[in-house]
């Protein structure tokens, strides 16, 4: 199995509200690629860190294979939710990909 792990910061423009709203919108896009994108077992956005975090969204997904992993990168429905909710709110990404 394949772990995906992604952490964002949100854009500084954005209100306090606005924030709130693009998590709520990110969080349930990415969830709802569960049975659409082949190869996810678990997917989880986490969006309520402690102050201690420096980012304001996490993601945790679980791939059966490596292969699923890149399957997704690529997947439509994942595309979808990536260039319309992630990319235009977000203004950095770190991504950690590992073997489990």
């Amino acid at each position: 199995m394949v772990r995906h792990v992604i952490l964002w910061q949100l854009k500084d423009e954005l209100s306090q509200d606005e924030k709130e709203s693009v998590k709520k919108e990110i969080k349930s896009g990415l969830e709802g690629l569960k049975g659409k994108v082949p190869g996810i077992i678990e997917i989880h956005v986490h969006t309520e860190g402690l102050a201690s975090s420096n980012a304001d969204l996490m993601l945790d997904v679980l791939f059966d294979t490596e292969a699923s992993l890149k399957g997704y990168a690529v997947h439509p429905e994942h595309l979808a939710v990536a260039n319309g909710r992630v990319r235009p709110n977000t203004k950095t990404r770190v991504c950690f990909d590992f073997t489990v």
